[in-house]
């Protein structure tokens, strides 16, 4: 078993304080319906607020999406039902993520999160980065924690929130996205290849490319 590195106990800490004080005020009720009208979220560019109807009322959209099972509980109703990890879990298309999520020993720490929204790397994004940099990431806990905290960010963000963002990640850089409609990017070059996924804790867009903090 991986020992819990310094860095990943703050990590801990830091996403749970994200939720509870970015993401606005939940009732004390742990959040198990992405599509409760009565959620509201503060959108990080701007102040508007987003409501949890306004946040679903486009469907799951981008080419990416195919790849997502159909039913069972890696489809996209079956990801609606279970904590962001959990779901991820579920699904083929982000095993690799699920792999770096547990050796970061940060499984919990996603699951208990209130309202986030995740930049999700598909298995293709990280066979992009060459194999024997990808061992020496997953090896280091450290890095791999900051590398991971980065693709996090407070409040669960409806597709117009990405029009032209800019927000803060747990691990304390700036994600900026920009796009329109069905086309979105991440820091100016990582495509959204299946957006506006909803899990019980977390709006994910899942991406083609790793993102690395500065």
């Amino acid at each position: 078993m991986i020992r819990k590195s310094a860095l990943t106990t703050a990590a801990s800490a830091a996403v749970l304080a994200f939720g509870l004080t970015a993401c606005g005020d939940m009732g004390g009720e742990e959040a198990t319906d992405a599509a409760s009208p009565e959620a509201t979220e503060e959108a990080n560019n701007g102040g508007e607020e987003t409501t949890g109807e306004d946040m679903t009322a486009m469907e799951a959209f981008g080419p990416g999406c195919a790849a997502v099972p159909e039913d069972g509980a890696g489809s996209f109703e079956g990801m609606a039902q279970d904590p962001v990890a959990t779901a991820a879990s579920n699904n083929p298309v982000l095993s690799t993520l699920v792999t770096a999520v547990t050796e970061a020993d940060l499984v919990d720490t996603l699951n208990s999160a209130e309202d986030i929204t995740v930049f999700a790397p598909t298995n293709d994004a990280f066979a992009a980065i060459p194999e024997e940099d990808l061992n020496a990431l997953l090896a280091d806990q450290e890095q791999l924690t900051e590398v991971l905290t980065y693709h996090v960010v407070g409040g669960r963000h409806a597709p117009s929130d990405l029009e032209d963002g800019t927000f803060t990640s747990l691990q304390g850089g700036d994600v900026t996205t920009e796009g329109a409609g069905e086309d979105f990017t991440v820091n100016g070059d990582s495509q959204v290849v299946c957006g506006n996924v909803q899990t019980a804790n977390a709006t994910v867009y899942i991406v083609d490319t790793v993102l690395m903090p500065s």
